[in-house]
């Protein structure tokens, strides 16, 4: 018999949720992933060099529905950790969990660090997690409910959706394809309804995938050059990390859930998916929150032991949430102010936090360089960045001709031959060579002295281009 559905607590603790990440939704500033999706929502396509379509496509209806402001942008990834933390509760519930046990897993849910973070800005991990949770939710139906095979479609569905978001999410489908190898129940396999849900993922992915076949498949190039690039700086963060996505309390409870998952035979390879993925994420060099989905099935699941416990343990569950509910809430939200943040650790643990500083100041030293070239040369003259968060913050701003080699932002072209004056930022001296001159005309001060990406940047002026923009092109490309 299905256990009763704890929704009023789980509706209270969604809807507290989304108001709160609304309320400070304004505070500090654009991530600059978000300031790159404004821009990508401009070009509907079926995919992108660096990521599917599906974060840019809501970043754009954010947009349109709320208008083109920092909270407008922010109302999707709000909702969508209300929507996760309802899936949450629903896993534990399916697990056999009270109330008690839904109630937990909502609040502890709500209060991790990466669900804060997601729930801020706008991210691909903002859609990633409640697709996650609402695949897994499903998987769990099929696998509990055996004379309801239906549930592999529903399955099958979220999977194929979620790689409009992600390709991450085939880390679930390895897991769960090794978990019923290695430890069954293996008849399943044997499921035509498991196969047909296959099928319709795959169905469903199909033009993203050709997107990636017609395009050389550029996101390969893209995950090989983000893992030379750091590959062995994650590696080294990636237990300690997994420790702390959510908070610690979480991940004690989530190894309680690995336990209780493990020893119902029926369910057993989903415990099992965790370690597989975690694997292959170190062997490839991915990022610690490849694997965040499946902390939250573990969590879910030792929410439903905490709840069947001794008084005591249940106390000190909900304790330890809310002492690390508290801690994530100071490193996660906007809390502290601007002026104090640099010197807190926040923004050594909070990146989206620190990049999120800086930009109207960013934006003021390339506009007074801009503005300093004669009339004339200005109405030819174009800005060249680095990175896209910069192009993205200029774009904003509605600066004229801003170019990047960055990522899916070298496919929009290559500056007019005519354009050989140029502002260039966060180049290095490969790009300036392509110049006569060169000279420094602005640094980059977010006022704040925080240490991030954009502090210190140097503003070059350069004149006289030796090579006309549409022979270098192939050169200025760069992945990160």
């Amino acid at each position: 018999m299905e256990r009763p559905l704890a929704w009023r607590s789980v509706s209270v603790v969604a809807v507290l949720l989304f108001g709160v990440l609304l309320a400070l939704s304004p505070s500090y500033g654009y991530h600059r992933d978000e300031l790159y999706f404004r821009v990508l929502s401009e070009h509907p396509g079926w995919g992108y060099v660096d990521q599917p379509p599906l974060t840019p496509l809501l970043a754009g209806a954010g947009i349109r529905l709320f208008g083109d402001t920092i909270t407008g942008i922010r109302v999707f990834p709000a909702l969508a950790m209300a929507v996760l933390v309802w899936l949450v509760a629903l896993i534990a519930r399916e697990l056999d969990g009270s109330r008690a046990a839904q109630t937990l897993a909502a609040a502890g849910t709500a209060t991790g660090a990466y669900t804060l973070i997601a729930g801020h800005s706008l991210l691909t991990l903002s859609f990633d997690l409640p697709l996650w949770a609402a695949a897994i939710l499903f998987l769990l139906k099929a696998l509990l409910r055996e004379r309801e095979p239906r549930w592999w479609l529903a399955a099958g569905a979220v999977i194929g959706l979620a790689t409009y978001n992600k390709h991450l999410i085939a880390l679930l489908v390895l897991g769960l394809a090794a978990g019923l190898l290695a430890a069954g129940p293996r008849r399943v396999l044997a499921s035509p309804w498991l196969w047909a849900g296959g099928l319709l993922a795959l169905a469903l992915a199909v033009p993203n995938l050709l997107y990636q076949v017609a395009d050389d498949w550029p996101q390969l190039k893209m995950a090989a050059a983000l893992s030379a690039d750091k590959g062995a700086e994650l590696r080294m963060m990636y237990v300690p990390m997994q420790l702390t996505l959510f908070g610690p309390a979480v991940s004690v409870i989530a190894a309680f859930g690995f336990v209780r998952l493990w020893r119902d035979r029926r369910v057993r390879a989903l415990a099992v998916a965790y370690p597989v993925a975690a694997a292959l994420t170190l062997i490839a060099g991915g990022r610690f929150d490849y694997t965040a989905g499946l902390i939250l099935l573990l969590f879910a699941a030792g929410c439903v032991s905490a709840a069947a416990a001794a008084p005591r343990v249940r106390l000190a569950a909900g304790a330890g949430l809310a002492l690390s509910g508290l801690g994530s809430a100071v490193l996660a939200l906007p809390l502290v102010p601007v002026a104090e943040l640099a010197g807190t650790p926040v923004p050594a643990i909070n990146e989206v936090a620190r990049e999120s500083v800086g930009w109207p100041e960013f934006v003021a030293a390339v506009q007074s360089v801009r503005a300093a070239i004669p009339p004339a040369e200005q109405a030819t003259a174009m800005v060249f960045t680095g990175s896209y968060g910069e192009h993205g913050a200029l774009a904003r701003a509605g600066v004229p001709r801003v170019y990047s080699g960055h990522n899916h932002l070298w496919l929009f072209g290559p500056p007019p031959d005519t354009a050989t004056t140029a502002v260039l930022v966060n180049v290095g001296p490969r790009i300036r060579e392509q110049f006569g001159t060169c000279e420094r005309r602005a640094t980059v001060d977010n006022g704040a002295g925080l240490d991030n990406e954009e502090q210190g940047l140097v503003v070059w002026l350069c004149r006289d281009l030796r090579t006309p923009w549409s022979v270098t092109w192939p050169r200025w490309r760069h992945f990160s």
